[in-house]
């Protein structure tokens, strides 16, 4: 989105970004925060200008930063004619119609930076109502900073998505509005389901991720497939899901959104559909940056949302990748942290022999090896081994087919059920 604002010419938003540290975050901690609201701002077509930081016990009620730390800001935004101010951390109602009236300028927190993100990211009719969804329930207890500033907002970054014909409503159109939206994508999560059902024959391979760690270009490398993927953060937004074969063993590999700390309460709830491929899948690959300065808070970030998800799975894998630009030492020490992991570089094909065996064998982790002689004429019966079953050894055996495999019990008692129904076909109708 950057590439293209500078390519058009088109004027960018100025932004001074404003966090705080105290007892429970280190300036060190803070910086890094204020780095990555850097990137959602530069990803939301922003330009920073400035970031100030401010040391404070606990965050001010009304000013968030304080009465007096306000003026100073209020001072530097009109020397540096910076159109929008993004804080780090949310804004009550209150903190953001006060800021606004003393700063008299654009005031965003992280949600609403995010939530915007969101909005431009949306491609898919679910995305696009479960964005607006978690912009309509941020933006209700906000109504009145909306109904009084009206006239000040010119457009720009937190201004997308539902628009200007749901910001002059009022609350019971919203909730309304809430409402149609919570139906359609109900629809279209039956649609998903029936969906799951179709394909549930198949072992499914879920990505998971804080974002930008790579999840779209290692699903690329493993399907030979051309996902979009960027270094850029929120690059993957709908659910993308991709056949994947190891050894001729066939799985489905599924990606979603990344995680991110922070990530809106409004926007996980408006997801919860989308992120049941996760729920769904029979294996986890939780993808790392390993060049990362703050590795073990991502890793922390994605855990404890799986957990807010409910979401727990015994077959889980940690990937780091990008092992292409770290220092040897660096990869020593993380092997020998995380010794069950795997080491890849999706963007150079480095360690994704590893990884394919590394994910056939929790796959086959709780297969039962049988061998069964199905007749020539039930040959359905072979086709859906070689679909859901790794395939050991295939003979011949006068009219019938001598098949040895591993499979899970589920998919075994399915393809019992599968030879007698063709059996039933075969037999000869009395007349």
């Amino acid at each position: 989105m950057l590439n293209d604002l500078q390519h058009n010419n088109i004027q960018q938003e100025q932004v001074l970004l404003v966090g705080l540290y105290g007892p429970d975050l280190s300036r060190y901690e803070a910086e890094e925060h204020i780095d990555e609201l850097a990137l959602l701002t530069d990803t939301a077509g922003g330009k920073v200008v400035d970031k100030v930081l401010q040391n404070r016990t606990t965050p001010d009620a009304s000013y968030y930063i304080g009465e007096g730390k306000l003026r100073e800001i209020s001072s530097l935004a009109k020397a540096l004619n910076i159109d929008t101010l993004i804080f780090d951390d949310d804004l009550s109602p209150t903190q953001s119609l006060n800021i606004e009236k003393a700063a008299e300028t654009k005031v965003l927190d992280r949600s609403g930076l995010i939530l915007d993100i969101f909005a431009s990211r949306a491609k898919t009719a679910a995305a696009k109502a479960q964005v607006e969804l978690a912009q309509l329930k941020y933006m209700r207890p906000r109504l009145s900073r909306f109904w009084t500033h009206l006239s000040r907002q010119q457009g720009g970054i937190g201004t997308r998505g539902p628009g200007e014909q749901q910001i002059e409503t009022d609350r019971r159109l919203i909730d309304k509005r809430i409402d149609t939206l919570k139906q359609k994508l109900d629809k279209l999560d039956r649609q998903r389901k029936t969906q799951r059902k179709r394909r549930s024959n198949m072992n499914t391979v879920s990505l998971v991720g804080y974002t930008n760690a790579g999840k779209s270009t290692l699903m690329n490398a493993l399907t030979e497939t051309n996902v979009h993927a960027e270094d850029r953060l929120f690059a993957t937004l709908d659910a993308t899901i991709r056949r994947y074969s190891i050894d001729n063993y066939d799985m489905l590999l599924s990606d979603t959104v990344g995680f991110i700390r922070k990530l809106p309460h409004h926007l996980i709830e408006s997801f919860k559909s989308t992120l049941d491929e996760l729920r769904e899948a029979d294996i986890l690959l939780h993808i790392i940056d390993s060049s990362s300065n703050m590795l073990s808070d991502y890793i922390e970030v994605v855990e404890h949302t799986l957990n807010d998800l409910n979401i727990s799975n015994e077959k889980q894998l940690k990937i780091f990748n990008k092992i292409d630009i770290i220092e040897t030492n660096r990869l020593v020490e993380l092997k020998r942290a995380y010794p069950a992991a795997v080491f890849v570089s999706a963007e150079r094909g480095i360690g994704l022999n590893k990884l394919n065996q590394k994910i056939k064998k929790l796959a086959e982790k709780d297969f039962i090896t049988r061998t069964m002689l199905i007749p020539a004429s039930k040959y359905e019966g072979v086709a859906f081994l070689h679909r859901v079953a790794n395939i050991h050894n295939q003979n011949y055996v006068g009219s019938d087919i001598e098949v040895t495999f591993s499979i899970s019990e589920e998919n075994l008692q399915r393809l019992k059920s599968l030879l007698s129904e063709l059996e039933m076909k075969q037999e000869p109708v009395n007349k």
